[in-house]
């Protein structure tokens, strides 16, 4: 089954994600060559393709795990969440209908 992971960060989280931002996409890259990612990605605070200072206010993850508690362990156990990037991070079922 498919999950969203929505994390949104604190305020002026930019520098610890940054710092922390090798060891979230390894784990990412590991959902990659299992198959099971089907996209990730942050949110950035401005309109622009790069926010540069501005950073961002969270992440988009969706993947495929077993079961909704499989899924809520993986997003517990993120980097950013550990460093304290992270302010909220909810878990839902996700059914792709396009493209």
């Amino acid at each position: 089954m498919l999950y969203a992971i929505i994390s949104e960060d604190v305020p002026n989280s930019l520098e610890t994600r940054l710092q922390t931002r090798p060891a979230h996409l390894k784990r990412l890259e590991t959902l990659k060559a299992q198959g099971r990612l089907l996209l990730a990605g942050p949110h950035p605070a401005i309109d622009a393709p790069d926010p540069g200072t501005a950073g961002f206010t969270g992440s988009l993850v969706v993947a495929e795990f077993p079961s909704l508690e499989e899924a809520k362990t993986w997003a517990e156990a993120d980097p950013y969440h550990e460093a304290g990037v992270y302010a909220h991070v909810t878990v839902k079922l996700f059914k792709k209908v396009l493209p």
